[in-house]
């Protein structure tokens, strides 16, 4: 694996709910603006980043998981 997990498996669920609630937010209330892709792509980030478990800028800092 290229990655080690570094997110916690409560949070992963969080993050995928978090994610999909902001994609859903920038089709339906942003459309095609600046703000809907921003809001977009911000979405794709925490869904992805939940649904693989590893997150960069948590990797940065130096978290990771207790085993």
């Amino acid at each position: 694996m290229l990655y080690v997990k570094n997110v916690p498996g409560w949070e992963r669920v969080v993050r995928l709910g978090m994610g999909a609630g902001l994609l859903v937010a920038a089709v339906i209330s942003f459309g095609a603006s600046p703000t809907g892709w921003s809001v977009g792509g911000l979405g794709a980030m925490a869904a992805m980043s939940g649904l693989f478990g590893f997150c960069p800028a948590c990797a940065m800092v130096g978290r990771k998981l207790k085993r």
